[in-house]
């Protein structure tokens, strides 16, 4: 199998679309870590990601009949960029099946190259089946975004064009998964080129199909995937990606989505270009691993794969960033309310950078502030904690608190009046399209009253809201009923610590 994957790999001729882009020095991370650092820009091709390659190796050796019918996809993002320009370029119809949700950049994107675009559902699984009927009805082939031999042949380019740039010297390569179609190509070719170097995937916390997938030594689906690196969301491995995975694949690291905000500040800072969050996922990765790794100077590169990031997300990718580096945390502080607290407070935390700080009055003796600190070059979140313990401070650590950072951060201001009662917190997800939030309040907001309410939008294809509810214990089940009934993602927040310590109603004493 690996002598035919490898042939195909080296008869792929992806360059009549795609170009080789360069594995570049990262000299700013490598001394930070200590490692040599390089970067292989995918986000310089045409359309800003690698998916070029493999969507125009497989177009290209349809037969004349399959290019007479013509061929579509369903995708909401990098593939549907790749096929339309591979069409435009061979001159074939090209149809492309996009949930409503998606972002109208990459619509328009994919519009401007000539694909006729079929807007279908709010997810991809209503446009993939919708693109499957398609496929029955009108005969065209479908060119899938990384289950396919000549997809990963056509990924498999950028691991011939790393290691010949790299002198085939590289101690290991960190690429993201999804599908598995870009790293089961380049595995494929480094390990039969060279078995030393190592081949490390980097999975979003949110969609670690690979991860489950070799530990149980057989295909994974999860029951859901997270949507923040959306360019990853895959709830299963490729059949045809899984066996050169299994084979090939010496690790795969998770990262989170703070990591990854992290990594793409990093990129930023390094080459001034703006990954997306699955671009990002690679080097957020070989962070990770140089950070346990005790040999100094490895020569380590991670692929840029994507740049189509949608400008409004910079806004969240920015804020939680310094988290995501360990550079700041994000602290529930209990203070006295007296004259002067604050700046005791402040004086304690001496040449500290204060990021954030949130404070409502809301008792008499003592004060609950909600405050993010920019930690010293080498200090720990543990440490500063611990020496605020050590100087009388009640301190809760909200850094890896989703909903805080997500939501209470904007909404510190006061507890609920008296006659707020039964007040229940969930988060949801709901699809970014018009309607969406009616849908949410004719089903809910009619039955149960709305006594706290937060979105605020990310720039994603799902919004994230927080609302609170005042459903009496008698009526949960027909509330669970109704919720279930709208088919948005949930989950109940009601004893999240931070909502108990800036919103919830207070016991009586």
């Amino acid at each position: 199998m690996t002598d035919e994957v490898v042939k195909r790999i080296l008869l792929a001729d992806v360059y009549a679309v795609a170009k080789e882009t360069p594995l570049q020095a990262a000299p700013i991370l490598s001394e930070r870590l200590q490692q040599q650092v390089m970067i292989k820009r995918e986000d310089l091709q045409s359309v800003f990601s690698f998916k070029i390659r493999g969507a125009y190796n497989r177009i290209r050796q349809l037969d004349d009949d399959e290019k007479k019918r013509g061929i579509i996809a369903a995708s909401a993002g990098n593939h549907a960029q790749g096929v339309a320009v591979a069409a435009k370029h061979l001159g074939l119809k090209a149809v492309i099946v996009m949930p409503k949700t998606t972002p109208d950049i990459k619509v328009n994107s994919v519009k401007a190259h000539g694909a006729d675009v079929r807007l279908i559902g709010d997810t991809f699984d209503e446009a993939f089946a919708y693109s499957q009927s398609l496929v029955q009805a009108e005969g065209l082939t479908y060119i899938h975004p990384y289950d396919d031999p000549e997809v990963i042949a056509g990924q498999g380019t950028v691991g011939v064009e790393m290691m010949r740039q790299a002198g085939n010297q590289l101690d290991a390569i960190f690429l993201p998964v999804g599908g598995g179609g870009l790293i089961a190509g380049v595995a494929t070719y480094v390990k039969y080129l060279n078995p030393q170097t190592k081949i490390i995937g980097v999975e979003s916390t949110e969609s670690a199909s690979l991860a489950a997938a070799l530990k149980a030594q057989s295909l994974v689906r999860l029951p859901q995937v997270g949507i923040f690196a959306d360019g990853v969301a895959v709830a299963q491995t490729g059949s045809h990606t899984w066996p050169l995975c299994q084979q090939y694949v010496d690790e795969v690291i998770q990262v989170s989505p703070d990591e990854i905000c992290a990594a793409i500040k990093d990129l930023f800072v390094e080459t001034r270009a703006i990954a997306e969050p699955s671009g990002a996922l690679a080097l957020a990765g070989l962070k990770k691993y140089s950070q346990r790794t005790e040999q100094p100077n490895q020569r380590l590169a991670a692929v840029l794969s994507g740049a189509n990031v949608n400008f409004d997300r910079l806004r969240y990718i920015a804020e939680v960033a310094e988290v995501g580096e360990g550079r700041e945390v994000i602290l529930a502080v209990t203070i006295n309310e007296k004259p002067g607290s604050f700046r005791a407070f402040c004086k304690l935390l001496g040449k500290r950078a204060i990021t954030e700080f949130n404070y409502r009055f809301a008792d008499e003796d003592a004060a609950q502030i909600y405050v993010g600190i920019k930690l010293d070059r080498d200090e720990s979140r543990s440490e500063l904690i611990q020496k605020l313990q050590d100087a009388g401070y009640s301190v809760m650590d909200l850094s890896d608190d989703d909903t805080a950072k997500y939501h209470v951060r904007h909404m510190v201001g006061g507890h609920p009046p008296p006659q707020v009662t039964d007040e229940r917190l969930y988060r949801f997800e709901f699809p970014e399209r018009p309607g969406a939030l009616m849908n949410f309040l004719e089903r809910l907001g009619q039955t149960w009253n709305i006594s706290l309410f937060h979105y605020r939008n990310h720039g994603a294809a799902y919004g994230r809201v927080l609302v609170g509810l005042q459903v009496p214990e008698s009526d949960l089940k027909r509330f669970s009923e109704a919720a279930d009934e709208i088919g948005y993602a949930y989950c109940e927040e009601s004893d999240n610590p931070a909502y108990q310590l800036f919103l919830a109603r207070k016991p009586k004493n």
